[in-house]
């Protein structure tokens, strides 16, 4: 249990510095999936260790909403892309010109 608790939060750092580092629309979305993802292993670990395994309904609930994020997420950065032809994130500060 300890590996995988320390796996997931290790997981979620990077996540976390990749939200704080990156610059590109796309690190950020792929951060935002990781840390999602490690939110989903933290469910199951603790539904596994309680025998309770409502923690492994909630993981379908995440990936639901992780899924529709990243199919809204990328239509958005497409249409940045097609726009203004790049994607960097310091350059939207404004989404109405």
């Amino acid at each position: 249990m300890d590996l995988l608790f320390f796996a997931s939060t290790a997981l979620f750092a990077i996540g976390i510095c990749g939200i704080l580092t990156g610059r590109n629309a796309l690190i950020f979305f792929l951060s935002i999936e990781m840390m999602l993802n490690a939110a989903n292993l933290l469910f199951v670990l603790f539904a596994r260790h309680w025998g309770n395994y409502t923690g492994q309904m909630w993981v379908f609930f995440v990936l639901v909403v992780a899924a529709a994020e990243a199919a809204v997420g990328l239509a958005i950065v497409i249409n940045l892309f097609r726009s203004r032809q790049r994607v960097d994130v310091d350059q939207f500060n404004r989404l109405r010109e």
